[in-house]
């Protein structure tokens, strides 16, 4: 059994639906300790994955709800923990995973120094994910991919999404941000991570990113279709996130790119179609395609769509429309899950977390605190 606070930390957050492995080189221990007091670390494993207020916290802490309350606050500060800040109501904190959640979180704290245990990291993580099964993130086509008789969900539409909102911001890119602090990367728009609802408030409040509008939420996605990056939301019909990912930088691509079928690895429902009749071997596509999923062969594009992921990007830049995206058959399409505790639920199921000791007995136990809790 672990006794080290940092050991206990690790394998409180790898009971999470996200998970949290434990590596050869104990690079997850340092990465830990460099953001977490041993203070806080011993503080974090009290919160769970529902929104509670401190006076909840503090009675599992067995500490005074004051104390409790300028804890919270500092480690949201530092991007540790999560909050549901609301008008009127008093806040509420909760638990959040490594990722998507506190990496992320750290867009403003990163030096070389995390970044190369950020790297390290990285790929142990995305493989203990099940992502193939219960993906965190899912692939939409880009603004004007899909013809407009093509049948389309409203939440596989990045606009759609954007319109359901009246919340907004946008942050610098976690993970082109990671590249350029230690001289790589690419000359795509960094700040293009875009927050709704929630997400947008807690950034916003935690200065991570700043407030726009809708017509800016709009442009921003405009502009991902002109840099040619992947447009990734949260995987849930009511999504708080959307990301606008290179495949040079972005840690889902990078890792999902190594895979030798990234088709198979990515919740999308669409792939591309060509029509070599109209194709002219331009190449446009090539460049633009970001899982190398397209090369030309005898002066003519063509498709490998076990590497096809359906963002649309060879579709709108296409000259002569040789390129089209066509929906997969209905046994293909990937199940969408309502919202974010649906998107746990299900990553918690793939991973074997739904446990008395795991998610469920982490669900159980917020909300008989809560009805024990002094008001």
């Amino acid at each position: 059994m672990a006794t080290d606070v940092y050991e206990r930390l690790a394998a409180f957050l790898d009971d999470l639906p996200a998970g949290f492995p434990t590596t050869d080189s104990g690079v997850e221990q340092r990465i830990l300790r460099r953001l977490f007091t041993p203070e806080e670390a011993e503080f974090a494993m009290h919160l769970t994955l529902l929104p509670e207020p401190a006076r909840v916290i503090a009675r599992r802490a067995k500490i005074p709800v004051e104390e409790a309350a300028e804890r919270l606050q500092e480690m949201e500060r530092k991007g540790l923990i999560f909050v549901m800040h609301k008008e009127g109501k008093e806040p509420e904190y909760m638990a959040i995973h490594w990722a998507v959640g506190i990496y992320e979180f750290q867009v403003k704290r990163m030096d070389a120094d995390f970044v190369r245990d950020f790297e390290e990291f990285g790929p142990a993580w995305f493989d203990q994910t099940a992502w193939d099964r219960a993906p965190q993130m899912r692939t939409i086509p880009v603004g004007e991919s899909i013809s407009a008789q093509a049948e389309v969900m409203v939440y596989e539409r990045a606009e759609e999404l954007v319109r359901a909102q009246d919340t907004f911001s946008v942050a610098p890119c976690i993970c082109r941000t990671e590249k350029h602090i230690v001289g790589e990367g690419c000359d795509a728009p960094l700040e293009t991570c875009l927050g709704m609802g929630s997400a947008a408030a807690y950034y916003v409040h935690n200065g991570l990113g700043r407030a726009i509008d809708q017509a800016e939420a709009l442009a921003i996605l405009a502009q991902a279709d002109e840099a040619g990056l992947v447009l990734q939301p949260a995987n849930a019909k009511d999504a708080e996130f959307i990301c606008a990912c290179c495949g040079c930088c972005c840690g889902i691509l990078t890792n999902v790119k190594r895979h030798p079928k990234p088709a198979s690895m990515v919740a999308s429902a669409y792939v591309a179609a060509l029509d070599v009749e109209t194709c002219t071997g331009c190449g446009t596509c090539e460049t633009r395609c970001q899982m190398e999923a397209i090369s030309l062969d005898n002066g003519y594009a063509a498709l490998d769509l076990d590497r096809c992921i359906g963002c649309g990007l060879c579709v709108t830049t296409c000259p002569t429309e040789s390129l089209s995206l066509q929906r997969k058959p209905e046994a293909e399409q990937p199940f969408v899950p309502k919202d974010l505790v649906d998107t746990n639920v299900k990553l918690g199921q793939a991973r074997g977390k739904l446990t008395t000791g795991g998610l469920v007995g982490m669900l159980v136990r917020s909300k008989v605190d809560r009805m024990l809790a002094p008001r």
